[in-house]
């Protein structure tokens, strides 16, 4: 059969049939952008410190000295997870000694907040920490929220690419959207800490299912308002159905249809063979895909980790969290139209590694900023935030192009399903600048540019046709190139035709 992007050249590129659908499919998604980083604001843990009940007997200067002080930042701040024995200070105030100068306080006996804590409302009404006390011996659940929420995700990405391969796109699509609205409606009635994140996991395996379905939906752009993809139509011996969708795409473009789009005696060659049906372990078949699987998870993982570690760092930047917040998601924007152009017109791996040597070797310089100049460092975390940005949004892109038609959908699912265990761990990348503040960064930056290095060993897909079997993939660097028949297809003269052709947009 002649090659899929031969086939259906007449319909162009870029129509108005291609728009539509990219704008449908760009507006489906548009929730998850809330539902991903909602936890930066829902785990804000507000300034807080132990509560000393009213009915304590304590005079003005004793309950103003309740709370011990600690070092944080080079300046001392009351802590906030200890007090002074109640009981003992409750007795030096009945004899009348003062703080500091009867009694030293360096020598007083500590204990836990018994009475629970004081938050701050400066920057937080309320949050999920200030509603369960998620603080103290508590801590640990604050973090574990984003990461189950991701579990979630990760859950999502593994089923959601066998299922669209199994059942179509369109479907997964927008059952996975009924089921991320459903399930965040749901948490707003949350009882308890327990019922909170339940209810995410299942939030989050929504979410990235309704985003792998549409993006390799986009892959191959198609109709009505959002039908079925021609190409995986043709993978499962569905030809009927491809060309109807096919010549509706024709028509919404104006573009006249040529009066055969499949040939007769093609159609019925490929229908008398069994459609071979493929599954997850296809992505290890061979030596060639099975390298390309394995450097697409490591890469995504340490996208994922980079990306959402600098997205949940945001409020512990010097500054408003919401401002910061702001700057953090608007970065994102020239990132994507940088984005964008790089991948329509330089090559991928080039693109890629570029994006990740920036994002990577900035994060490095923020340990040598001097304390005072912390503008700078907020800068320059941006910076690596829009670099990682911009590699984020070539991956996939990238990856989806080096897996063949047959297996696409289950390739993105799987490298996807690596980046939420970079996502999974990123909450606690964070959670190590309690320890060193600029030790995240170090982590990640190294992580970065390591990854950088990786990518250059993968193939270029630029200007290359979408691979359709796993024998016409495209080779890794440094692995020998065996021919085979299905690499390339001959036109009826007996002249081999050109392997390099612009993919098209269905």
């Amino acid at each position: 059969m002649r090659d899929y992007d031969e086939v259906t050249a007449f319909l162009g590129e870029w129509g108005p049939f291609q728009r539509l659908i990219f704008f449908l499919l760009s507006a489906s998604i548009i929730p998850n952008g809330f539902t991903g980083l909602s936890s930066v604001f829902l785990i804000g843990t507000p300034e807080h410190r132990c509560r000393v009940p009213d009915a304590a007997n304590l005079s003005s200067a004793w309950r103003n000295h309740s709370v011990p002080l600690r070092l944080q930042d080079g300046r001392e701040v009351p802590h906030s997870c200890r007090r002074y024995r109640l009981a003992t200070i409750a007795n030096f105030s009945a004899l009348g000694l003062e703080p500091g100068r009867d009694v030293d306080l360096g020598q007083l006996e500590q204990e836990s907040c018994l009475d629970g804590w004081e938050f701050s409302q400066d920057v937080y009404l309320s949050t999920i920490v200030t509603e369960w006390n998620l603080v103290c011996e508590n801590d640990w659940k604050a973090p574990l929220t984003i990461s189950l929420f991701f579990v979630g995700v990760l859950l999502g990405s593994f089923i959601s690419g066998q299922l669209s391969d199994r059942f179509g796109r369109k479907n997964v699509l927008f059952v996975t959207m009924g089921m991320q609205t459903g399930f965040s409606f749901l948490q707003l009635f949350s009882k308890n800490f327990e019922m909170f994140v339940v209810l995410f996991v299942f939030v989050g395996m929504g979410q990235i299912s309704n985003y792998v379905a549409a993006f390799v939906l986009g892959m191959a752009i198609r109709l009505e308002f959002i039908p079925e993809s021609p190409r995986w139509l043709i993978s499962q011996g569905r030809f009927e159905e491809a060309e109807v969708i096919i010549r509706k795409a024709a028509k919404a473009n104006g573009i006249v249809v040529p009066s055969t789009i499949f040939d007769p005696s093609e159609l019925q060659d490929l229908s008398s063979k069994k459609q071979q049906s493929h599954n997850v372990l296809d992505l290890l078949r061979t030596q060639n895909i099975r390298m390309v699987t394995i450097m697409s998870i490591i890469l995504w993982m340490t996208i994922s980790v980079g990306y959402f570690g600098l997205s949940l760092d945001t409020p512990n930047l010097h500054g408003d969290i919401y401002v910061n917040c702001f700057l953090s998601a608007t970065v994102e924007v020239p990132a994507y139209v940088l984005a964008w152009l790089l991948l329509r017109y330089l090559p991928r791996r080039y693109s890629m590694a570029t994006a990740l040597f920036l994002g990577g070797s900035v994060l490095l310089f923020v340990q040598l900023v001097p304390p005072d100049l912390y503008y700078l460092t907020t800068a320059l975390v941006m910076v690596g935030k829009f670099g990682i940005t911009a590699a984020f949004s070539m991956v996939y892109v990238y990856t989806a192009e080096l897996y063949p038609t047959v297996v696409r959908n289950m390739g993105v699912g799987v490298s996807s399903t690596a980046s939420r265990l970079g996502s999974i761990l990123s909450p606690y990348f964070v959670y190590l600048g309690v320890y060193d503040r600029f030790l995240p960064y170090i982590l990640m930056g190294s992580l970065t540019i390591l990854t950088a290095i990786l990518t250059l060993f993968l193939p270029e897909s630029f200007g290359t046709p979408l691979p359709d079997t796993i024998d016409q993939m495209l080779r890794v660097k440094g692995m020998k190139h065996r021919q085979t028949p299905s690499h390339t297809s001959m036109l009826k003269d007996g002249e081999e035709r050109p392997t390099i052709l612009k993919s098209t947009a269905l």
